[in-house]
């Protein structure tokens, strides 16, 4: 079916008996990816994550951007300076308004190179060298503008396997909490698929369609912007592909927490 349509690809068996993993190829020469990633001070996460781009990534063509904002953690500047003089791929620019992290994000991008965007949390960690590799797979087929990564927790449980429109009365991660190999949703987990959405915390996205619809909505300064995002990418007649062979660790809350007072409940709310 591939070599009829011109697709040029190799089909490995999948993880399940008659399911297959297709590995499309890139071009050459290989697209560059923008990695933007927001910090505040948590210099242990972002060297974690950066640290994981650098040596556990087979893709190589990447620079990160950092987008500092509001740290007040005098080490924090340090790192920043020697990073950038470790990595020529590594930049930091500076938002020095208040937290807003749709904005943020649409500063940072005003930096990047790259035609694709890699949108990713400063508490991520890629598990697997193919990640980055899987996604730009993804973006790069004709009518798909946007991938996600299959994401754990530290125990190995599931915090992201794409989003669902609907669930919790908006939306919400599917197979949350699940394991990869839950027998109610197995090969579901372990399958490429389209999706109406994938999380911000690591989300690659075609750099002029980005620009194209809008980029974040600056209205949501906290969350559901990713959601918003993926929807005016579905608008603009693009699909939204989650990926289970990119996987990425996501320690998730130790930058932003929970909604879990008043304020938090009623901003999400609204």
């Amino acid at each position: 079916s591939l070599r009829r349509r011109g697709v040029k690809a190799q089909v490995e068996e999948g993880c399940v008996p008659g399911f297959f993993h297709v590995q499309y190829c890139i071009r050459e020469p290989q697209p560059l990816v923008s990695i933007i990633i927001p910090n505040k001070d948590h210099i242990e996460e972002l060297t974690t994550c950066i640290e994981g781009l650098q040596h556990k990534n087979n893709y190589r063509k990447f620079e990160i951007i950092v987008a500092e904002n509001n740290s007040v953690e005098e080490k924090t500047f340090r790192y920043y300076e020697r990073i950038q003089k470790q990595y020529d791929n590594v930049q930091v620019v500076k938002w020095e308004k208040e937290f807003n992290f749709s904005a943020i994000n649409n500063f940072a991008v005003k930096s990047a190179k790259g035609e694709l965007l890699l949108f990713l949390n400063n508490d991520t960690e890629i598990q697997n060298k193919e990640c980055l590799e899987e996604l730009v797979q993804c973006c790069y087929r004709p009518g798909i503008a946007a991938a996600g990564a299959m994401l754990y927790y530290p125990d190995d449980t599931i915090q992201h396997g794409g989003v669902v429109i609907g669930i919790g009365g908006f939306a919400a991660h599917a197979l949350w909490s699940l394991t990869d190999r839950e027998e109610r949703y197995y090969p579901y987990s372990v399958t490429m698929r389209e999706f109406s959405a994938c999380t911000g915390a690591c989300l690659m996205v075609k750099h002029d369609i980005f620009r194209q619809v809008g980029g974040f909505e600056e209205k949501l300064a906290v969350a559901l912007n990713d959601v918003d995002l993926c929807m005016k990418i579905r608008e603009a007649g693009e699909k939204i592909i989650f990926n289970p062979y990119a996987k990425m660790y996501h320690y998730e809350s130790k930058s932003r927490g929970y909604e879990d007072s008043k304020e938090k409940i009623d901003r999400f709310n609204r």
